[in-house]
């Protein structure tokens, strides 16, 4: 169906609609689909997660679009397609994952869709059965709101921008929100004039619409629903070029502009410095969007990585800390975003790679040496294993609580793990695991056996054995070649507290880049 920019952005108010129509759906179908059995929230079984995706289809595509009327404490009125190829069937009906807003209405393949709301799932069931391998065409009008509980917008000083990671993308948009599902993505957003949105890829239109402009952005590779990025405030997009010509476009509040050229201007030698560990770059653009709000986090969002502009503005911190949190979240492109954790017990693959650049650059622009933070980490993992369990094999959260993703045992105590690797495998056969990892699973998703297997293959030796207890084991193992290492928790180290940075006092103990 060919998108029309005015006919989707027709502004109506939020209210109550939404809630409305699905409780008169909820009756139909308990009415005609007699024969199905109730519908109910589902899973592709994530240990960590397991509420989150959908199985029974892959998704190829997505077409998203916003209309932000200038005040980001309102519903966006929105517009999501997705494309997809059904991978089960035959299918009588599906599930969206889906819990931030109201659904207006539902088409499957041009065909309005039954939908009824079953916790944060939208459950859709089409007029016609889906067989395998057949091609499905959802469309779903809906509201966005900005203000609901742990979602994915961050309210900004002057607008809106995006933090999904790691479950929060569908409290933003409708889709199958797990990083094993990746897909294309164009996002289109209707602003009033004098505001500027941006989105991860690259600009392909702008347009006039009444008193607005529509923009519309598309992502180059595949892309998981967590590193979504959307930014509309009153910025200036500052546009440079780096290593071998790549587009660099930074997104900065337009007040702000002076004082964060300095921190700009370091990425085209940051990406130079990762293409010598890790490759070439592996999407089409770069660049860092500076938001003025107080998250406590940064984030990789792909292609467009989200930083506070304190923190790149801030002279509070020495130089040398400042870059190495921004090579942190630019190591995230290769480790994470281009390759994407298969389930979330594999996301100490991501934290653990960026950690170890954000030591090891940190250390060359002046900070602590590599070393130093290494044993650091190491003397505390005992007690970060006990609490939120090994790197590959976090505990589930106690009491049906929210899942501490995000913590010091997957940054710093996963980093630990590949300072191990290459004390055992040496630093030439570690370098070139380092290249070969995002070459091999480039666009995809891959999993902790995936690097194992890999790990073996470059370094000529089976490292099962050897990385599974790093990776699963409810102790930490010796340190090779570092027998004097032990356990023990300091009361300050390098390797920084693991609670992420607070932006209390003077100190910044640790990059954490989720909120």
């Amino acid at each position: 169906m060919a998108f029309s920019a005015l006919a989707a952005f027709t502004r109506s108010p939020a209210g109550r609609r939404g809630a409305v129509a699905g409780t008169v759906t909820a009756t139909t179908l308990a009415l005609l689909g007699a024969a199905l059995p109730a519908p109910k929230a589902a899973g592709i079984g994530d240990h960590l997660f397991p509420h989150l995706g959908n199985p029974g289809y892959d998704v190829s595509a997505y077409d998203i679009s916003f209309d932000y009327s200038g005040d980001n404490s309102k519903p966006l009125t929105a517009r999501t397609v997705i494309d997809a190829r059904v991978t089960a069937g035959p299918l009588d009906r599906f599930n969206l994952d889906f819990a931030g807003g109201d659904v207006r209405s539902v088409e499957v393949n041009g065909q309005s869709a039954e939908h009824v709301r079953v916790g944060e799932d939208l459950v859709v069931t089409p007029r016609a059965q889906l067989r395998r391998g057949a091609w499905l065409h959802i469309e779903v009008r809906h509201t966005s709101d900005p203000t609901i509980k742990n979602g994915g917008w961050v309210r900004t000083d002057d607008g809106l921008a995006m933090a999904n990671q790691a479950d929060a993308a569908h409290r933003v948009f409708p889709g199958n929100d797990h990083p094993e599902d990746k897909a294309m993505f164009t996002f289109r957003v209707r602003a009033p004039r004098g505001l500027t949105a941006v989105a991860g890829g690259l600009p392909a239109g702008r347009s006039r619409a009444g008193t607005d402009t529509v923009w519309t952005y598309r992502m180059g590779h595949p892309m998981a629903t967590e590193l979504a990025q959307v930014s509309i405030g009153r910025s200036t997009v500052v546009r440079s070029t780096g290593p071998h010509g790549l587009p660099l476009r930074h997104v900065v509040p337009t007040k702000q502009r002076e004082v964060l050229e300095p921190a700009l201007n370091e990425t085209s030698r940051q990406i130079a410095w990762m293409e010598r560990r890790a490759g070439a770059y592996p999407f089409e653009t770069y660049g860092l969007l500076a938001a003025a709000a107080h998250t406590g986090f940064e984030l990789e969002t792909q292609t467009l990585s989200l930083f506070e502009s304190e923190l790149l503005a801030s002279r509070k911190y020495p130089d040398w800390y400042r870059e190495s949190l921004m090579m942190h979240e630019l190591a995230h492109q290769w480790y994470g975003d281009s390759v994407s954790p298969r389930r979330w017990t594999d996301v100490w693959l991501n934290e653990s790679h960026a950690t170890w650049y954000e030591w090891e650059y940190g250390a060359e622009r002046g900070g602590f040496p590599v070393e130093k933070r290494a044993r650091a980490a190491y003397e505390q993992s005992d007690a970060w294993r006990k609490r939120y369990g090994p790197p590959a094999a976090l505990l589930r959260p106690r009491n049906s609580g929210k899942i501490q993703l995000f913590s010091p045992i997957v940054y710093n105590g996963s980093a630990v793990v590949l300072y191990a690797l290459r004390e055992r495998i040496g630093k030439e056969a570690f370098g070139r695991l380092e290249r070969a990892w995002p070459h091999r699973y480039r666009d995809s998703s891959a999993t902790t056996a995936d690097f194992i297997s890999l790990a073996s293959e470059i370094s000529g030796k089976d490292q099962s054995a050897f990385l599974k207890k790093w990776l699963y084991g409810k102790t930490t193992p010796p340190m090779p070649g570092h027998p004097d290492w032990s356990q023990r928790q300091p009361a300050n180290s390098p390797a920084g507290s693991g609670t992420g940075h607070t932006g209390e006092g003077s100190a910044r103990p640790v990059a954490q880049d989720h909120p």
